[in-house]
């Protein structure tokens, strides 16, 4: 299945609402040091009920060991989804064979197009290592809520098509479940992969 849509470019207006007068810190334990933001202990732990691409039920618990990615998104976006999605699988591949312990989590904050063969196709056109998640919007406003996730539907053109004007960060949660980091495509990979590798060494 192809994306065309991915090819049209629409000016940017995503907002990276949770980084705002969050108090960041560079340092952590043990004298780690962090590239992304260290937002640990900010926000809330992962914690969500919704369905993957496959149409099965999940919770954070299947993710549980894992260092997750969670980024709200949705398939029709034409310019910073593929290339936070692009960035996030990139990413995922130069930690070689430490990725087996990264989870990338893709929310559709558009359900209504954003069907379980679409999210399949799309998230894993980026990586192997990636997960579409959907559901009611009851549940997905539940979970953007807990993350002080932003989103709004633009006006529909003739064709039906709209924007969905989203918040853009992606929370790096460690392997219990802890909020550990945000980052944004505006960070280089090196900055991700140092991160990830710190996270991978840590223990429960």
């Amino acid at each position: 299945m192809t994306f065309p849509f991915l090819r049209r470019r629409l000016p940017r207006r995503t907002l990276l609402l949770a980084a705002l007068a969050l108090p960041l810190a560079a340092c952590g334990r043990s004298g780690q040091t962090w590239q992304l933001d260290n937002i640990t202990g900010v926000m809330p732990r992962l914690e969500f009920q919704l369905t993957n691409d496959l149409g099965q039920p999940v919770t954070a618990q299947n993710y549980k060991g894992k260092i997750v990615l969670l980024y709200f998104g949705y398939t029709h976006c034409p310019d910073v989804c593929p290339t936070t999605m692009q960035l996030m699988a990139d990413v995922v591949q130069q930690l070689g064979t430490q990725a087996k312990d990264v989870q990338i989590l893709f929310v559709s904050v558009d359900p209504k197009r954003d069907s379980l063969p679409i999210l399949k196709a799309y998230t894993q056109a980026f990586s192997p290592n990636a997960v579409g998640l959907t559901g009611t919007m009851a549940q997905i406003d539940a979970l953007t809520r807990r993350y002080r996730v932003a989103f709004s539907y633009g006006k529909p053109d003739a064709q039906g098509n709209y924007v969905v004007d989203h918040s853009a960060g992606v929370y790096i949660f460690g392997r219990d479940g802890r909020i550990r980091l945000l980052a944004s495509d505006s960070n280089p990979p090196s900055a991700w992969v140092h991160d990830l590798r710190q996270l991978i060494a840590d223990e429960f």
